[in-house]
């Protein structure tokens, strides 16, 4: 089983960001859910190669617009 763990920052807000661990890859303009707050992926960067079954990625995300 793949996993990709993302770490990830929220432009525009005072959000200190994080890591998760998702069972995709995530990508731009998909529509991520973590916690209870909605966000938009804008860039997806490849740190480093995947190992062993882990991918490693960089999101830029936005909070979605309601509505």
């Amino acid at each position: 089983m793949t996993t990709y763990k993302v770490s990830y920052v929220v432009q525009g807000q005072d959000h200190p960001g994080g890591i998760i661990n998702l069972n995709h890859r995530p990508s731009r303009g998909e529509m991520l859910e973590i916690g209870n707050v909605t966000y938009e992926v804008r860039e997806v960067i490849e740190l480093m190669p995947p190992q062993q079954g882990f991918h490693y990625l960089h999101l830029t995300c936005v909070i979605a617009e309601e509505g």
